[in-house]
């Protein structure tokens, strides 16, 4: 009589507990797994919105092998993620750093670091298009001022890519907030020994700060890969892939082809070629955290 009341007891709860989480249950299904399946099946058709559906198997995949656009689309997507993640990073943990520190207004200035991540992007892109104006933007303003002259940026082919970097790498809020924290999680007592071992700041950074920060800085590297991969919207609209294809990105060239030019199957297929691209990268970058992660 026991068992079956602690059974009926347990039942209930389980049923009460998928009630609580049906909503968000349900929008997972409709709002992201049933767009992922629904783009997988026409990955394998020609569709134009307009027409119905027509199989075709393999040979949006196998288009792509040919189609020099996405070649170099997918070598200037690695070329921004390889420049922004990095450079994101260290900037983003320096500047918890400092602001790790008990300075007046130190709640201030952590506002003031965040709000870029918080802004449109849109907002953003059109500031940061004025901002590397040749003629009459901040940073060759300041280049001039000290006798340099500043690069065409936008405009050129060689550095427009360098110009979406430097945008991208600006935008430290998110990895910055995670590096607080986890620099917050760090025991002083650690730093206490190095000083009374006669360590000086580079020690404590180098043989405390770094080593308890690596499974900070191994969730923030998968993160901003993940979604630097994605980067769209300071591409469409600063570039819009240009000049000479010279900032066509990956999600930027899937939307011209999905969107702009209705090849919806081939759209699709390329959203999974970048599936599996960011998925293997993640994986491998599991597999590779037992070399330099810490763990307690």
């Amino acid at each position: 009589m026991v068992i079956k009341m602690r059974l009926n007891r347990t039942l209930k709860e389980n049923i009460e507990g998928y009630l609580f989480i049906s909503p968000a249950l349900l929008g997972v299904i409709i709002f992201s797994l049933g767009p992922m399946i629904a783009s997988l099946i026409l990955s394998f058709m020609q569709y134009d919105i307009v027409n119905p559906p027509r199989f075709i198997g393999t040979s949006n995949f196998k288009a792509l092998l040919t189609d020099p656009l996405f070649s170099k689309a997918l070598f200037n997507t690695m070329y921004y993620v390889g420049g922004v993640v990095p450079l994101r990073l260290i900037v983003a943990l320096l500047a918890a750093i400092l602001l790790n520190q008990k300075i007046k207004g130190v709640t201030f200035y952590r506002t003031a670091y965040y709000l870029p991540s918080v802004s449109a992007g849109v907002a953003i892109s059109i500031v940061w298009t004025y901002v590397l104006d040749p003629q009459y933007g901040l940073i060759n303003s300041v280049l001039r001022y000290f006798g340099i002259e500043g690069p065409p940026w936008l405009q050129s082919t060689t550095w427009a890519m360098p110009g979406l970097i430097l945008m991208g790498t600006w935008s430290i809020g998110q990895p910055m907030v995670i590096f607080l924290a986890g620099l917050q999680g760090i025991p002083t007592h650690l730093y206490e020994a190095v000083s009374i071992d006669g360590g000086n700041w580079w020690h404590k950074f180098r043989y405390v700060t770094l080593p308890m920060l690596t499974p900070v800085i191994f969730f923030n590297m998968v993160m901003q890969t993940i979604g630097t991969f994605q980067v769209f919207t300071s591409v469409y609209v600063m570039t819009n892939g240009g000049p000479m294809n010279s900032t066509l990105v990956y999600v930027f060239y899937l939307y011209q082809q999905a969107f702009q030019w209705l090849k919806m199957g081939y759209g699709s297929a390329l959203a999974w070629v970048l599936f599996l691209i960011i998925f293997t990268l993640t994986v491998l970058q599991f597999r590779i955290s037992s070399l330099w992660v810490y763990h307690e």
